[in-house]
């Protein structure tokens, strides 16, 4: 059977402080000159039990109007998110079941120049209503033995999923090897409303 812990005696008296020795006195004294105080300015209680005179009265603040409560005003819909390429859609492009409807090759531009290329191209797509374009970017280049990804691989996924984009196209995903593999992206257009 466990005992219970011994408790010290609350009732007695307490000891009065316990006065610092002379070594302790002086590394105290030796930190205290080396602490930089936190606060610039002296604590509010401080001041006022430092002065004679009582600090000056603030103006009380004006009642802040409480918002109505308005219907909140309908704005732009939202962007609809991402959605990735179903298996069997993947499946009917890589065996050619599906048609890619339109390329686009963005090698050899400048990000400038391709972002301007691809939003064109993605418009136009919208607009005359097809389903799925292959978007080329290259897979990069080879330096030394080591694999570059290029700069259009990394942006290009990057720039369909901002919403300027995301209003023309429901989902994307890298190409089967047939079609380029990693350098391309399967893109489906998202279908116009009537």
């Amino acid at each position: 059977m466990k005992r219970p812990p011994i408790l010290p005696d609350l009732s007695a008296p307490s000891r009065g402080r316990r006065h610092l020795s002379e070594e302790e006195r002086t590394l105290w004294e030796h930190v205290a000159r080396q602490v930089k105080p936190l606060r610039k300015k002296p604590r509010v209680g401080k001041t006022a039990a430092a002065s004679s005179e009582p600090p000056p009265m603030k103006p009380a603040p004006s009642p802040r109007p409480i918002p109505s409560s308005a219907a909140p005003k309908p704005g732009k819909p939202a962007v609809p998110p991402l959605a990735p390429l179903g298996k069997r859609e993947r499946t009917k492009l890589s065996r050619g079941r599906s048609e890619i409807e339109a390329r686009l090759d963005l090698h050899g531009m400048t990000q400038m120049r391709a972002h301007r290329a691809l939003s064109g191209f993605l418009h136009r797509a919208h607009h005359d209503g097809l389903t799925f374009v292959l978007v080329i970017t290259g897979k990069g280049t080879m330096s030394g033995g080591e694999f570059e990804r290029g700069v259009l691989r990394r942006q290009v996924p990057h720039w369909l999923s901002l919403p300027e984009f995301r209003a023309l196209v429901t989902g994307f995903e890298e190409a089967h090897i047939g079609h380029g593999g990693s350098g391309a992206l399967y893109v489906r257009i998202r279908r116009r409303r009537s």
